[in-house]
């Protein structure tokens, strides 16, 4: 699809949950166990990262690629300190006019901040990660397999305890 014909499917979406929900019926079932991690740790003594689907990004980052109809499976390291007019969201898959309003619907740094500051959260990983929801054929394989993978070691890495996943 090109770049007009994806807003439209995301207004029709958007106005009719019910056919998108018909069309999420068609995609393929992961049938891979999921990786569960019990609760160890409470919120207000933990670290927790931001991993969002909304297609946001640094204005000096690389856009997700809008022009291969598989999506784009790479991701981006944003800074949790980045100034809302810092940052851009490329992705043509969804209708993001009220997340360009408010960026914390997609990229809840500045909500998390606050709750850090409330003492609800311990601390903030340094940067969020954020993908393009939109992925499919064969991008679907490097987004498992190459990815997702590596976000998960990096965080992993920072001995980060939780990551809020928010999808766009």
């Amino acid at each position: 699809m090109g770049g007009w014909k994806d807003r439209m499917v995301a207004k029709v979406f958007t106005r009719f949950p019910g056919l998108a929900a018909r069309w999420a019926r068609g995609l393929a079932a992961d049938t891979e166990p999921i990786p569960w991690t019990p609760v160890t740790k409470p919120l207000a003594e933990a670290t927790l990262a931001v991993v969002t689907t909304g297609g946001v990004h640094l204005r000096t980052q690389a856009p997700f690629d809008m022009v291969d109809p598989g999506g784009d499976p790479s991701f981006r390291e944003v800074p949790m300190n980045a100034a809302p007019t810092d940052l851009i969201i490329t992705h043509d898959y969804y209708d993001h006019a009220d997340a360009e309003r408010d960026l914390n619907l997609v990229f809840p740094a500045g909500r998390l901040r606050e709750a850090v500051a409330a003492g609800v959260v311990g601390r903030l990983h340094g940067v969020g990660y954020s993908f393009m929801g939109h992925i499919d054929g064969a991008h679907v394989e490097t987004l498992r397999r190459r990815s997702a993978p590596e976000v998960a070691r990096r965080l992993a890495g920072a001995h980060v305890d939780y990551a809020l996943l928010v999808p766009a």
